[in-house]
């Protein structure tokens, strides 16, 4: 028997012993995949900390120390690290466009307090409150409503009482672009919230907003990292189909670094519908925020977080009934019902459900993809799980072949090699990958043992004879969606 060594020539003739290690037969058992997550959002306006650097976050509170506590990117950090936190975490600050403009909103107060009470105003889904006194003007109580917006530097506005309307108060965005927009303002959200008697409110909604960042800017920033979820803000048509152009070379055999991107859109059950069926890609998944009170950015972070977080365990279990912590729920009349979230669903927008105690909750977890190359209907990446799936099943080959076949000499089969020899043939590869399957298979990953082996094809390449081409149909598990009986009852 000739035993092939890694470091231990057979020219040495210097004494004595000469013990060399082998890790490739140390590891047992499929692999534990790493993941990190990487959120990116806008800092405040003016702010001077570092723009297009991933960094490490571990707190809240150091993200608002680099971008500021009212900062897109510090509101999502706070809502994806209610969701998870024992992934790696990222956020990138992305400097506004040049030409970026600030939304800008109001609240207006009218009549006269009669009777002092508590003024209860939401911004993105935070409570304001601001004591209204019987006989005061208008202009004190706007001067107080507004100081107590400012007094919270988390909130994403700014409040100026006008000085020359008594009664109005001007919001502005801490940040500029068109995601201020979808900021939602609105009074009295919960069932003990009313306004003092004699005195009355009106919103004017956040817009004019206008010019999110270059997507090309962001997508050089994410450099050469193994993004296996990203979380954006930023999910207009345009920006959206410059990402995925992203995604899809990284899902590509070349690189073999799939990253799932997760996002919220605001909007009509029309708009929300044209929206879906304005994509097609299965690395994207956008959940609908309907009327919630929460801002889109802040979904979008406790969705991605909440099923990076499962998927990083189990890849293929499903995500309905997993709650969105600190996402709050639209109106018992103003939730989609589940007609329209059907609709939703057949137009590529992930969907959630309110229980009966307001908890939202994740329902069904699709992605964008609809149609085929030839625009015809194709399920086959409908729900998240498969594209994380298919990234385990590739991590689980490539580290069980380079950690067992790292330097090993390539031969036909029936090659008489002696033992020891540093050598496969494509039935050795063969049979690792047949093993590695009934481990995926213990694992819940995949099922269809028999199936997998009759079809799995290795053979060496016709014109490259360092090359081993395998052709390999895993059956992937599925998820447990829906379950319909018919009850046929006698009386």
């Amino acid at each position: 028997m000739a035993i092939s060594f890694n470091g231990i020539g057979n020219n040495v003739r210097v004494p004595l012993t000469y013990i060399e290690f082998d890790n490739s037969g140390a590891v047992r058992g499929t692999p534990v995949m790493e993941w990190r997550v990487l959120l990116m959002g806008h800092p405040e306006t003016g702010n001077t900390g570092d723009t297009l650097k991933p960094v490490l976050i571990t707190s809240a509170d150091q993200t608002a120390g680099l971008w500021g506590r009212g900062s897109q990117i510090a509101s999502m950090a706070r809502m994806a690290l209610r969701n998870g936190n024992m992934l790696e975490m990222y956020c990138m600050a992305v400097p506004e466009d040049a030409a970026a403009v600030a939304a800008k909103g109001a609240v207006t107060l009218t009549g006269q307090c009669t009777v002092t009470g508590v003024v209860s105003l939401y911004i993105g889904g935070t409570r304001v409150r601001a004591k209204a006194v019987a006989g005061e003007t208008l202009a004190t109580t706007a001067a107080r409503l507004a100081a107590a917006i400012n007094a919270d530097s988390t909130l994403p506005v700014i409040a100026v009482a006008s000085a020359d309307n008594a009664g109005l108060i001007n919001l502005t965005c801490r940040w500029k672009g068109a995601t201020g927009n979808a900021l939602d303002v609105r009074l009295n959200y919960a069932s003990e919230d009313v306004l003092p008697t004699g005195l009355r409110a009106s919103i004017s909604a956040m817009s004019g907003g206008a010019a999110d960042p270059d997507m090309d800017q962001i997508i050089a920033a994410l450099g050469d990292t193994w993004w296996k979820a990203l979380v954006t803000p930023w999910v207009q048509k345009t920006e959206r189909q410059q990402l995925e152009e992203w995604l899809d070379a990284q899902f590509g055999p070349m690189r073999q670094q799939e990253c799932q991107t997760w996002g919220a859109y605001r909007g009509t059950l029309a708009e929300s519908s044209t929206y879906g069926n304005g994509g097609n890609s299965q690395l994207v998944s956008i959940i609908g925020v309907g009327k919630s009170p929460s801002s889109p950015w802040d979904m979008a972070a406790a969705y991605g977080m909440r099923a990076a977080v499962s998927l990083a365990t189990d890849p293929a279990r499903p995500l309905q009934t997993l709650e969105l912590t600190g996402i709050k729920a639209p109106a018992r009349e103003d939730r989609w019902s589940l007609e329209e979230r059907n609709v939703l669903l057949w137009d590529g927008i992930a969907t959630y459900r309110v229980t009966e105690d307001g908890t939202v909750q994740i329902e069904r977890e699709v992605t964008m993809y609809q149609q085929n190359s030839y625009d015809m209907a194709d399920p086959s990446y409908l729900d998240v799980q498969t594209v994380a799936t298919l990234g385990y099943w590739r991590y689980a080959v490539n580290a069980r072949i380079t950690q067992k076949f790292p330097r090993h000499k390539l031969a036909d089969d029936g090659t008489q090699y002696g033992d020891g020899q540093a050598i496969v043939t494509p039935s050795v590869i063969r049979a690792e990958l047949l093993a590695l399957f009934r481990e995926l298979e213990l694992k819940g990953l995949v099922e269809n043992a028999d199936a997998f082996k009759e079809g799995l094809i290795v053979e060496l390449n016709a014109d490259d004879r360092n090359r081993l081409d395998v052709l390999a149909a895993p059956d992937l598990v599925n998820q447990f969606r829906i379950f319909a009986m018919l009850t046929r009852f006698v009386l």
